[in-house]
């Protein structure tokens, strides 16, 4: 009995002890999950601090529209119409300002028309009397329902005023039924109307005053944000793809949190829906800060066309890096200062162009940093024909060419498109060669020693332009000239000395 007791004791002591395991175990997961929703929020909110005050925002007009039902004199003149105006804060108030009053003002003049509508469609159904008016209200209810649900597919009106034409049906359908059992339809009307014009008024009144969220800032700082993206990606790409060898041979280890920021241009493939989405919220706000009555929100989601399709240029490009049909090592050497060049360059000109946006400033130093890509481009190609013999080296570094000649002309794109948003908001006009972060350019440079010969009859001979021609000239055109690759001649003959040539450095 006593061994037996004995080993009843044990198993229930295992049973105890498997028990509390299992408890400690829920309860430690439990907090496990407690502490990672709490990193969720605390992350959401550090992401965008914004979202943080636009729920306050949004409980705070909650709570004022809500006065309409504490308060008896208030409740009184509206009754239980004033859950509308609860409703109606629901389902209006969003992130943006544009948003916000895109949706109110939808609502609202929807509320009007098909209360209007419906309480003259109640009217003419009387008049077809008892028998015929439900037939009446039922045909009239049918046709307005299916023209503005037609209407609805239009791209012009489902991207602006969906909300209002759903609306629109709702209310004129809600009006229309319930005033067949109503006698004081009009008194229904107008209460319904009246708090749904209260409930928008307070969001819009809320959202513009209350620490504002502008869409077409959002979309004026996201604009300028991807082509710093592309910018980053191309700025970094001679490294990625001439970084892969080292000159002993050995593999070249790449930094991963390097070619993580990178890939950050991946983001601008799928940017179209919230362009826009911002451009059309946009066209709702009033005047705000640098942006004035009717700004050519149009303009952005063009330059952002044109972005996205430098980044898919772009997305090509990366699939380059890491191809398994590579060029030589010597080969890659010959062209990587071409390609460097081109797509350090580009990268540039991007920056260039997106801190003019941010800014509102004309990007003319932009146009400097295209005319030396396109420079590269003829130095590449000249690369690429010396090793023409070989057809299989040629062929990998031929892709890498054309989808950088192919950026070059994006690029290209880009800043006519930027340029001319800066000549339609007329944004401020900087001289690039004089500023506190660059000092004049046509002043600074160096040129490098010849030495092909020991003869002293060969001679060097070197132009410097005055300021004057100089003043005649842009700064593109001076890039243009391409002074690097002038031949040297020599006294005797007035040939070109084969390998001889002189760089100047600006």
């Amino acid at each position: 009995m006593e061994i037996g007791s004995a080993a009843n004791h044990q198993e229930k002591a295992g049973v105890m002890s498997l028990g509390w395991s299992w408890i400690m175990g829920l309860s430690k997961k439990f907090q496990e999950k407690v502490v990672g929703v709490a990193n969720k929020i605390k992350k959401l909110g550090k992401d965008d601090p914004r979202r943080i005050t636009h729920s306050i925002k949004v409980g705070l007009a909650l709570s004022l529209v809500s006065l309409f039902y504490y308060f008896r004199p208030l409740y009184d003149d509206f009754g239980d119409a004033a859950i509308w105006a609860v409703l109606t804060v629901v389902v209006v108030f969003e992130f943006s300002v544009g948003a916000t009053l895109g949706k109110g003002i939808n609502r609202g003049i929807a509320t009007l028309c098909a209360g209007a509508l419906g309480v003259g469609a109640h009217h003419l159904a009387n008049l077809a009397g008892e028998e015929g008016e439900p037939i009446l209200l039922g045909i009239l209810v049918f046709i307005l329902a299916a023209v503005s649900t037609y209407t609805r597919f239009f791209p012009g009106i489902k991207a602006r005023y969906d909300y209002g034409m759903v609306i629109f049906i709702l209310t004129f359908s809600l009006v229309t039924v319930s005033g067949y059992r109503i006698e004081k339809i009009l008194v229904l009307a107008h209460q319904r109307l009246s708090t749904i014009l209260i409930g928008g008024s307070t969001c819009v009144i809320v959202s513009i005053f209350v620490c504002p969220v502008w869409a077409g800032e959002d979309l004026h700082k996201l604009t300028a944000l991807n082509m710093e993206k592309l910018a980053d990606f191309l700025e970094g790409f001679g490294g990625e793809y001439f970084g892969q060898e080292r000159d002993d041979g050995e593999s070249f280890v790449k930094d991963d949190s390097k070619k993580m920021f990178h890939q950050a241009y991946k983001s601008v493939l799928n940017s179209k829906t919230t362009e826009e989405s911002l451009a059309n919220f946009a066209r709702w706000e009033p005047c705000h800060g640098s942006f004035g009555f009717r700004h050519p929100w149009q303009q952005y989601l063009k330059i952002g066309g044109l972005t996205r399709q430098c980044a898919y240029q772009i997305e090509a490009l990366n699939g380059c890096i890491n191809s398994d049909i590579q060029a030589p090592t010597e080969f890659k050497k010959k062209i990587q200062e071409a390609c460097t060049k081109m797509s350090m360059e580009s990268g540039k000109g991007l920056r260039d162009l997106a801190q003019g946006i941010r800014t509102m400033t004309v990007p003319s130093a932009a146009e400097i940093h295209i005319e030396i890509s396109k420079a590269g481009e003829n130095d590449l190609k000249s690369a690429v024909l010396e090793d023409i013999d070989d057809l299989l080296d040629v062929i990998p570094v031929a892709t890498v060419a054309s989808l950088l000649v192919e950026i070059i002309s994006c690029t290209e794109k880009i800043a006519e498109a930027v340029n001319e948003l800066a000549r339609i908001v007329k944004f401020k006009i900087i001289d690039p060669t004089v500023t506190p972060e660059k000092p004049h350019l046509l002043h600074r440079g160096s040129v490098q020693p010849v030495c092909f010969t020991d003869s002293p009859e060969h001679h060097v001979c070197i132009t410097v332009l005055s300021e004057t021609e100089q003043g005649t000239k842009t700064l593109a055109g001076l890039f243009l000239e391409r002074i690097n690759s002038v031949p040297i001649t020599t006294r005797e003959n007035q040939e070109p000395v084969k390998g001889a040539r002189h760089d100047l450095e600006v």
